[in-house]
């Protein structure tokens, strides 16, 4: 049985506040710091944003039920028929 939903948005909403939270630490980090990894935690404050919204967006996991989904009929192969009608198929 799936967690109920309000139990997923409040996890997705914790995870994305603690990725915020380190987001904000690499740009102190990188005030403060004089050094190569000043780099380092800009690169971080910089990527942190697209990772956490793409996981927070993601949407809750499917089950495994192969009963769940169901298989579209194959539509029914017709016989090739004459052209419109009134035109006899050869090029004017």
């Amino acid at each position: 049985m799936p967690a109920p939903l309000s139990d997923d948005v409040s996890a997705r909403a914790r995870r994305y506040l603690i990725q915020m939270t380190i987001r904000v630490v690499c740009f102190l980090g990188a005030v403060v710091v004089d050094h190569w990894t000043r780099w380092v935690l800009l690169a971080g404050a910089v990527v942190l944003p697209y990772v956490a919204v793409v996981l927070a967006n993601a949407g809750r996991e499917r089950r495994s039920d192969p009963g769940t989904y169901l298989d579209a009929p194959t539509p029914p192969v017709l016989p090739p028929g004459p052209g419109p009608a009134g035109r006899s198929g050869a090029a004017d």
